[in-house]
This record gives C-alpha cells, structure tokens and sequence, in this order.
C-alpha cells in the first residue's frame, strides 16, 4: 500500500512539473506577438483631439500603427489644445517625459533641450535619407541646436492669414484692404450696417499674439528689430515702435472691429462663426483650413478668400510676409532607451513619414514637405492660401523666438490691451518679463 502510494505521488509531482513547464512555455508565448518581436510599451501624448481632418488623420494613423505592431502597446494621452501646453509643460517641470510627444519648433524645444528633456532624433534621421531630404529647406531651423536635430515636423504653419468673405465685402462695396486705412475704413462701414467685421476668439489668449500681434508688430517695427528686443540685445520691448504697433492694435479694438465677447471664445468657434457668414474678416493661422474642411459647408467656402495684412504707413517691415513656423513635431523623451527608443523611432516615422505627410496635405493642412498638391482631394481656399504662400515670405511668430515667460506676458497683455489697458504700460510688462527671464 505504502510503495502504491508513492509512485502515486511520484507520478502525481512529475505531471505537476510537466504541466508547470509546459504552463511556463505557453507563458513565454503569451510574452511575444505571432511576429516574436519582443513587447514594449510606450507613452504618446497628442493634441489631435478635434473633428478637423487633420486631427481624424493623425488618429486614423496611430490607431492603424496599433494594429501592425502588435508588439508595441501605446499609453495614448489625447489632451485638447488649448490646455495641451500646460500639460506637457507640468510634466516636464517635474522633469518627466512622455516617450513621444507632440512639441512645438522654436523656443520650447530649446527649453526641453536645455532641461536635458529631450533627446535628438539625428540617428532615425541618418537612417531614412530619402524622408529627411524630402522636407523644405529650413524645416529642421527650429528643432535644430548645435547640430542636433529634436524633430521632425508634420505641418506648415502660417499664423496670420487675413482671411475675408467676398460675399460680404461686395454687398457693401468693399474691396480686400492693402493698407491699414482701408481696414479701418472697412471696419466703420461694416459697424456702420451692423456686420461684425472681424471674428476674434481670444480665450486662450495666445490667438491675439500668435495671429495678429505677431505679422502687425512686424508690419511696424521689422524682423531685425523684434529678433533684437527678444533678445534683449540693442532693442527692448518699451521702444516706441512697439509700444505704436501695440496701440495699432487697441486702434483696431476701439473701432469695435471684434464682436463683443471676444475673449470668451477659443479659436474653433471663431472660425465656426467666420465660416457662417457672421463676420466679413478673420485673422488666424493655416490650421482653420483643415476645420473648414470638416465643418463648413461648400457653399460657404466658396465665398472665403486669404490675402496678408494690410501695410502700415511708415512701418520698417515687409508688407507681403506672413508670420508664421514649421508646425509641429514629435520630441523623444529622455526617457526612452533601448527597445523603447526603436519603438518610438517607427511611431515617429509612420506619423512624419512621406506617407503620413501626403495625408496630412490631403487633409487640408500645409506640410513642410515636398509632396505634390492634388487640388481635386482639398477645398477651394485650401488651394488659394497654398497658392499665397508661394507669393509671400515667412517672419516670426513672437511665442516661437520669446521665452516662455516673456511670451505669456504678451498673450495676457494683449487680453488687457483690447479691454483698455495702457499700450505703454503694457510694453513694459512684456519688457520686464522678457529680461528677467533672460537675467538681463
């Protein structure tokens, strides 16, 4: 009996180790995708959250990279724009990165670079000739720091198109204004018939700063003198010049060009209620074409027209410029090594790569990417501010060369400017930003 029950338990161990190793097998298995790649995961923060094409784009991309990489699982955070920034910027000042991030050209990619946040992209570059050769010269100017490369972008931003409705300019027999003069002038006659003259949504506040202060300023003052002031070498921002392009500003405000209420709506409606024939003008970037694809009616855009800014009578700068930055591209955090790093190169590829930069073109958003406009697959004013942007030169966008501090204290002075607060005391907020966080 003894002896029965011991090759029982005998038999009964041996089958639990044959069971445990072969549990440990499946296990092993379960590890690994069909493909036997090895598993990783990885973070992805994004702000392509709207109904525009250029957001579903960009989505339809990712989820679609989900699908062919089964070995890779995405931690997705879509945050909205408007608090997109605040976000990443949070993160990062408790110094933690997503792996891959949407960041902006310009002065946030020198303060993540400075913050030791970022990594450079100059390995995938190497790797894909044929993709980094397809980009526009300059593209790379503003992810660029000491021959590091931090990203590459997946738009063209231009920030300060005037975009008019010809319908409404010709049943008050108005022509598109050339000069600052025929603005104002518009401006009186449309008041005069109660048509809002140009739709403002200035909640976040950057709008003000990035589509109208940005291309006016430069109207007055130049390029030279603004790359000087931020800077703060040989210029500063209480000059006189700025304090008049300022006060051209508040000139456009106390003639009641912006509807009331302009500081509580964000950009989206803004351009929802230029789209709908409620105003005759509206100043804003390439991005409103994308949600005029998505959201207006044909009709209604066959009535939108895209010119510059009016001249400034005396101004120092170039009156056919529009202000504007490389949009947008994907920063690497610091974080991401190894097999997590690899993993973030091929997301960054599939969502930048030639490719993807057709999709985002044919979702009527500029690239900065040599890719060749089908006209049939964009709207009609997708295709007329295509066709300005060859006529015209790019100037700077004041939140892309200022430092972050300094660029606050425009947006939010440009808030307190149109409800009547003091153009020079204004400047020198901004001043005294700008300095303080240069220690100069």
């Amino acid at each position: 009996m003894k002896k029965t029950l011991s090759v029982i338990m005998a038999s009964t161990v041996a089958i639990s180790l044959l069971l445990a190793g072969c549990g440990n097998k499946d296990s092993d298995n379960g590890a690994k995708p069909s493909d036997g790649k090895e598993k990783v995961k990885i973070s992805l923060w994004h702000n392509y959250t709207g109904d525009d094409q250029r957001a579903q784009t960009m989505r339809s991309i990712i989820d679609q990279f989900q699908k062919d990489h089964t070995n890779i699982e995405l931690d997705i955070q879509a945050i909205p724009p408007d608090g997109y920034r605040t976000r990443l910027k949070t993160v990062a000042a408790a110094n933690e990165m997503p792996d891959l991030f949407v960041m902006w050209p310009g002065i946030m990619t020198k303060e993540f670079q400075a913050g030791g946040l970022i990594q450079p992209i100059n390995e995938l570059l190497d790797k894909q000739t044929d993709w980094k050769n397809g980009f526009l010269p300059g593209s790379f100017d503003g992810f660029t720091i000491d021959s590091n490369i931090y990203s590459a972008p997946i738009a063209l931003s231009p920030t300060s198109i005037l975009y008019y409705n010809k319908s409404i300019l010709d049943a008050n027999g108005l022509q598109v204004p050339t000069t600052w003069d025929d603005l104002m002038k518009s401006v009186e006659v449309l008041k005069g018939k109660k048509i809002t003259p140009i739709a403002l949504g200035n909640k976040a506040s950057w709008l003000a700063q990035s589509s109208i202060l940005s291309s006016l300023a430069d109207r007055v003052t130049g390029t030279e003198w603004f790359l000087k002031a931020s800077a703060q070498d040989g210029a500063k921002f209480t000059d006189p010049e700025f304090v008049q392009a300022l006060q051209h500003l508040q000139d456009l405000g106390n003639a009641g060009a912006f509807q009331e209420g302009f500081n509580a709506i964000d950009n989206t409606q803004m351009e929802q209620m230029f789209a709908q024939g409620k105003a005759a003008f509206m100043i804003d970037g390439g991005w409103a074409l994308t949600n005029f694809a998505a959201n207006a009616t044909a009709e209604a855009m066959e009535q939108m027209g895209a010119t510059v800014l009016p001249s400034i009578p005396g101004g120092k700068g170039d009156p056919n410029t529009l202000s504007g930055v490389v949009g947008t591209g994907l920063g690497l955090g610091k974080d991401a090594t190894g097999a997590k790093k690899e993993a973030a190169f091929e997301l960054m590829l599939a969502m930048a790569g030639p490719d993807a930069q057709k999709r985002v073109l044919e979702s009527n958003q500029l690239v900065s990417y040599k890719v060749d406009l089908d006209k049939s697959k964009v709207t009609p004013i997708f295709s007329k501010v295509y066709e300005l942007l060859n006529t015209v030169k790019m100037t700077p966008v004041y939140d892309g060369i200022m430092t972050s501090a300094g660029a606050e204290a425009v947006n939010n002075g440009l808030q307190e400017l149109l409800m009547g607060g003091k153009a020079a005391d204004i400047a020198k907020k901004i001043q005294e930003a700008q300095a303080k966080s240069l220690r100069r």
